[in-house]
């Protein structure tokens, strides 16, 4: 799989479990290379599930997923899942090993104890700057950090094989407030300047309108909304999309009553 392209296909794609119930239904699009694409709905909407069949955590029970062309069921899933990065809420940081031990597992999983003719300890350096987070912090344990710092070395981690295409599944849930907008803005700014392909997955409407170039909006396991921030904000999405963009439209009008 070539790690020069990063669009990701979904042909059609279905996923159902015993019972018959869907959870994802008939899905197809295109993410193209360089966009940042989230994927937003209720709970039980599909999302998740969606997002887990492009590194193959889920299998799909009809349809395929294509990574540049290629199906992601013909290459090995370890191989493929160290070709992608991979953020969730938790971080799964081990708690055993310090910050920069849990950089460097996927550097060890390809095994390899270097990269580019440098060393381990220079490349964890390099992801901790990356993420703007202090090169001493490589020595600390995870129960030392910050909810926020956690999830910035559950980044850099993620980003430390050198993936171009990065899954995000409600990576700033568990965070307050404040961290949370930092760490978007932040995780937007490192797709700009890597020139990622992201998929985000997230309930919160704001975050996506705010973070992504096009917002999926998924209901029943089906897209029932495809557009820009734009387009949704404009009505254009249909009354899924319009019931969530109406959440935090309303809390803005809110906040503006209560300034006067």
């Amino acid at each position: 799989m070539p790690e020069q392209t990063r669009s990701v296909t979904f042909e059609n794609v279905g996923k159902r479990y015993a019972g018959g119930v869907a959870a994802v239904d008939g899905v197809s699009l295109e993410v193209a290379g360089g966009s940042f694409v989230a994927l937003v709905g209720a709970s039980g909407s599909g999302k998740s599930t969606l997002l887990k069949m492009v590194n193959r955590l889920i299998e799909p029970s009809a349809g395929r997923v294509l990574i540049g062309g290629e199906d992601v069921s013909a290459v090995p899933a370890p191989q493929l899942r160290r070709r992608i990065g991979y953020v969730f809420q938790n971080t799964g940081l081990f708690p055993h090993l310090s910050v920069g031990e849990n950089i460097a597992v996927p550097l060890r999983l390809a095994g390899s104890s270097s990269r580019d003719g440098r060393d381990t300890a220079a490349r964890v350096a390099e992801l901790l700057d990356l993420v703007e987070l202090p090169r001493e912090m490589a020595g600390r344990m995870p129960d030392a950090l910050s909810g926020g710092q956690r999830q910035r070395v559950g980044v850099a981690r993620a980003l430390a094989s050198a993936p171009r295409l990065m899954l995000m599944d409600e990576p700033f849930g568990a965070l307050d407030p404040v961290t949370r907008d930092a760490l978007g803005k932040a995780i937007r700014a490192l797709h700009d300047r890597i020139g990622l392909t992201t998929i985000m997955v997230t309930h919160d409407m704001a975050e996506a309108l705010l973070l992504a170039d096009r917002v999926l909006v998924m209901e029943a396991g089906r897209v029932v909304a495809d557009a820009s921030p734009n387009e949704l904000l404009a009505g254009k999405g249909g009354p899924a999309a319009d019931a969530l963009v109406a959440v935090p439209r309303e809390q803005a009008h809110r906040l503006a009553e209560l300034e006067r």
